[in-house]
């Protein structure tokens, strides 16, 4: 069998568990399609998976890595809606990852990349654009008009959510560190604020909340709705949900504990949207494969803007 390079990890710990190491390369089972990694989107769930706050993949040793951008190479039995040489993202789950140089994916969690995209861009994508995506226009309905707050406004998710409420004639407001707001300015935001000198309570009339923090500023952005509005919360599992739950009932209130549903039809309608002019993801900063724990290191830092990117 041929070999390829992957990150794994032993055991449950900080960045420096994670390690290189060489395995066989995997095949393809039916309905499933080999894919070249070129490029992977590091999230806040990877760091969360090694760290042993949330337990997707078992025990190690493991391979993270959720969102990628790659080339097709091989088809497994049943399937048939990609070539070899064919430019994919997608997105992948345990017991497989790709942090590495190789990975298995089934066919329904790929989609023609975007054309306009570099890997590296594209590999920002799939996991955290569909996050915004789905929860502001599936989830949410967002029109024109109505007023959008995106909390964590310059992270993975959140600057994206800042351009796709843009796009559907929103009046968007995000909260980050004031360091980030030129940024966000570039992207469109109409209206920010400095979580960590301001309170972002004082804004009202609020339709949709997006939370990407969850915890205490869920149960806090209750209090900027309008009578008809939302806090959607997207960060996932590790987050006990039952005060802002409560408190939304007894005010007669919407939250929406959302977990992404990826699909091929919505990662195609994603790279669309790229392709139109709508959305752009922001990479901060792109590493080698080899560099997993300082890419890791880098997003638990708090400083990171857009995302970051390792590239085989």
């Amino acid at each position: 069998m041929p070999i390829m390079r992957a990150i794994s990890q032993r055991s449950i710990g900080g960045p420096e568990v994670l390690e290189v190491v060489e395995v066989e390369r995997p095949a393809p089972g039916p309905g499933e399609v080999l894919v070249r990694v070129r490029a992977v989107g590091v999230n806040p769930a990877d760091r969360k998976v090694r760290s042993g706050h949330v337990r997707l993949f078992g025990d190690p040793p493991f391979t993270l890595g959720h969102e990628f951008s790659g080339v097709a190479v091989e088809s497994g039995r049943d399937a048939d809606s990609f070539r070899s040489g064919d430019q994919v993202f997608g997105w992948v789950t345990p017991p497989h990852g790709a942090y590495a140089d190789y990975v298995v994916v089934p066919q329904t969690s790929l989609a023609a990349g975007p054309t306009t995209l570099d890997h590296v861009h594209a590999a920002a994508l799939p996991i955290a654009g569909l996050t915004a995506w789905q929860a502001l226009v599936k989830v949410a309905q967002v029109h024109a008009g109505q007023r959008v707050l995106v909390h964590g406004a310059a992270g993975g998710v959140g600057h994206l959510a800042v351009q796709i409420a843009k796009t559907c004639g929103a009046y968007v407001i995000g909260t980050a560190r004031a360091a980030k707001h030129g940024f966000l300015r570039e992207l469109g935001a109409d209206e920010l604020i400095d979580h960590t000198a301001e309170d972002f309570t004082r804004t009202r009339d609020v339709d949709v909340v997006l939370d990407t923090v969850s915890g205490e500023t869920g149960l806090k952005s209750l209090a900027t709705l309008s009578p008809d509005g939302v806090v959607i919360d997207v960060v996932g599992i590790g987050f006990d949900r039952t005060a802002v739950k409560e408190r939304a009932a007894a005010s007669g209130l919407r939250f929406v504990e959302y977990n992404l549903d990826p699909g091929p039809g919505d990662l195609t309608a994603l790279a669309d949207l790229v392709d139109r002019g709508g959305v752009r993801p922001s990479v901060q900063e792109t590493l080698p494969l080899t560099e997993a724990a300082k890419a890791h290191e880098l997003g638990e830092s708090g400083r990171v803007r857009g995302k970051v990117v390792l590239v085989p």
